[in-house]
């Protein structure tokens, strides 16, 4: 690839993309830069409709019904990772291709795929619906019902989110995420209030899926440009290797960011299991924060290709974002542990005070890593994939031998977190020439 074509070709549209003179370093730190503002902005708003959303259904529910709520999202976060993969290998590859018409022919494909696989999806929630409900506690097995109408269009959403990201149409996708998270809390308080309870919780969520890809639109280029889709014989097509990798990764990362709260409720009271949820909550704001940076940084990777660790501004600007982002959260957690604790779940949550800057170190730690191995993957077929599977059950199996108290749980998986990210830096920390030192000499 030459030096002109290193330059990313964006469309000028959301206010995201620059001036078409600037070119190379310039032009990649202001879309990301940018990219990232709009999407950390959004974040925000969509993270305080989502704590607005839990603390309303628990007020209106009860502690009864509101477990059986949590059951239900847990549930779909779980099910998030086919979402997320195509949402991932989705926005690769139409950031991959040049031409608006095989940007076009990519996400018409995926769209196909993502219709069938959320089918399958549906159908199978429909046909275990009763032993998930068991397994769950829950007294009517038709609510999973419920949830599998919302399944079968998830899947459409993250290809829809992925042509957006793409595209680099990030003030958009911003208006998706938050538009989904507003109209889930409205319908919720709707239904609820008139008496339908963990139905109402459980046709919010399904309902706001739809809602939001109705939301996104159809099209992302010209009528002329789509038109001429089909007839393009340039385009870089998905492969099945980059829907392998998306999915076991996104497997990795919902295990890594929920199975720790899982296994401390196994193994704790109920109280101290509140307690440890609560500085969960608190530590995944920055998590939230950091994935919001890594989704306007891997269009902007895919699109440079598979180039030399040398191209450095790519993965420079998102990691140094990232880092003060870790530095900053880190020590505000360290200064003000009891004041948050207080001010966002009341005097009965202060003695979590004490855990909670180890837990702002734990989600820093996969923050960090969570850059590098997306970075990886933007790029070409990566194994951190399979790192990051294989390091999130040595963290369940760890939980299980060391749990005699909370703090103990949260610092095995800081230790097995800092040899994960040590793991996915090796590659970097080669191309740099101190770290090279034997064969410059």
């Amino acid at each position: 690839m030459s030096s002109d074509q290193s330059t990313i070709s964006l469309p000028l549209r959301d206010g995201i993309a620059v001036a078409p003179k600037k070119t190379g370093l310039n032009r990649t730190a202001s879309v990301v830069l940018s990219g990232s503002l709009i999407l950390l902005l959004g974040s925000v708003l969509v993270s305080a409709l989502n704590f607005l959303f839990n603390v309303i259904m628990a007020r209106l529910l009860g502690p009864a019904l509101f477990s059986q709520a949590a059951a239900l999202v847990t549930l779909l976060m779980l099910l998030s990772c086919i979402s997320l993969s195509f949402q991932m290998v989705c926005a690769k590859f139409v950031a991959r291709n040049e031409t608006p018409g095989a940007k076009i022919t990519v996400y018409r494909t995926m769209s196909r795929q993502a219709w069938r696989v959320g089918g399958v999806v549906a159908l199978l929630l429909l046909a275990a619906q009763k032993p998930i409900a068991d397994y769950l506690r829950m007294p009517n097995s038709w609510v999973i019902a419920v949830l599998a109408i919302g399944m079968a269009f998830y899947n459409q959403l993250g290809v829809k989110r992925g042509n957006l990201q793409g595209w680099c149409r990030f003030g958009s996708l911003s208006r998706n995420y938050i538009f989904e998270a507003a109209s889930k809390l409205a319908i919720a308080i709707l239904l609820v209030e008139l008496g339908y309870g963990i139905w109402g919780v459980v046709g919010s969520l399904s309902a706001s899926i739809i809602a939001a890809v109705l939301l996104t639109g159809k099209r992302t280029a010209e009528p002329d440009e789509v038109q001429d889709a089909a007839a393009v014989g340039d385009c870089i097509p998905a492969s099945f290797g980059e829907g392998i990798q998306a999915i076991v990764f996104f497997i990795g990362q919902v295990i890594i960011n929920n199975v720790d709260i899982i296994l401390v409720k196994h193994f704790f009271a109920n109280e101290l299991a509140g307690l440890y949820a609560a500085v969960a909550l608190v530590g995944r704001l920055l998590y939230f924060a950091s994935w919001q940076v890594v989704s306007a940084m891997f269009p902007v990777s895919a699109a440079s290709g598979e180039k030399e660790h040398g191209n450095a501004h790519v993965l420079g600007v998102p990691l140094v974002i990232v880092s003060l982002m870790c530095f900053g959260f880190i020590l505000i957690s360290t200064v003000f542990p009891g004041f948050i604790m207080h001010v966002l779940f009341g005097e009965g949550f202060h003695s979590g005070k004490s855990l909670l800057s180890l837990y702002a170190v734990s989600t820093a730690l996969y923050a960090l890593a969570m850059v590098l191995i997306t970075y990886e993957m933007s790029r070409k077929i990566a194994n951190t994939g399979w790192l990051q599977l294989l390091f999130s059950g040595a963290i369940v199996l760890a939980i299980y031998l060391f749990h005699s108290d909370l703090r103990q749980v949260i610092m095995v998986q800081v230790w097995l977190k800092v040899g994960m990210l040590l793991l996915v830096s090796l590659p970097f920390l080669r191309s740099i020439p101190f770290f090279r030192w034997k064969e410059v000499a």
